[in-house]
């Protein structure tokens, strides 16, 4: 019987871009599919009482240092060259949840996720600009006026919160979140945790 095996992302967390371009290999070394799941990070640090580590871990002495090491581990046992800190970081992410959601509901989020995944942490684009979000759908061949125009639908909305809240009620306080049927995994670095429990 194949696992359920989710994603649970939000554009805003660079260790989600990350995490994102290790799924691939694992797919095809277990024959799993994850479904990417639109969350929005500032929900769950509401519901939750959590903070960005950037915040959590402002004053402790090497803590921001080793994390920052962690990433470059990451980036160099992944070759993710592209990988560049957004100028505009924090970015608002609401917009662009949202449009994550309208994209699965049209059929289109593997294409939305690569196309705005990229802006965020390739091209180091302001993605919490409306014209910034409809030049990169475009460019990226989709329609930005329609996502735009979707993510102001009540239905697109309530799913995202819907989708946060189920979130923090399964255990999530962070992102990247994975789960294996219904076993949680948070953060990059348990990503071996998951193949594992994928495999066994």
């Amino acid at each position: 019987m194949t696992k359920k095996v989710e994603f649970l992302f939000d554009f805003g967390s660079p260790n989600a871009y990350l995490a994102s371009k290790a799924l691939p290999a694992i797919e095809q070394r277990t024959g799993a599919r994850f479904q990417y799941v639109p969350v929005l990070l500032g929900g769950i640090f509401k519901a939750t009482g959590n903070v960005s580590p950037v915040i959590a871990e402002a004053g402790i002495k090497n803590k921001p240092e080793y994390g920052m090491l962690e990433i470059q581990r990451f980036i160099k046992k992944h070759g993710l060259t592209k990988f560049k800190f957004n100028s505009h970081f924090p970015v608002n992410t609401l917009q662009i949840m949202r449009g994550a959601v309208a994209a699965e509901m049209d059929g289109v989020l593997p294409k939305y996720f690569d196309v705005v995944a990229a802006a965020m942490w390739e091209d180091s684009k302001k993605m919490d600009d409306a014209d910034v979000i409809k030049a990169v759908l475009d460019a990226g061949g989709i329609d930005g006026a329609h996502i735009l125009a979707r993510i102001q639908e009540p239905d697109v909305k309530a799913k995202l919160v819907a989708n946060t809240e189920d979130a923090v009620n399964r255990g999530a306080f962070g992102i990247p979140t994975f789960f294996v049927d219904g076993e949680i995994y948070f953060g990059k670095d348990r990503l071996r945790d998951v193949e594992e429990a994928i495999a066994g």
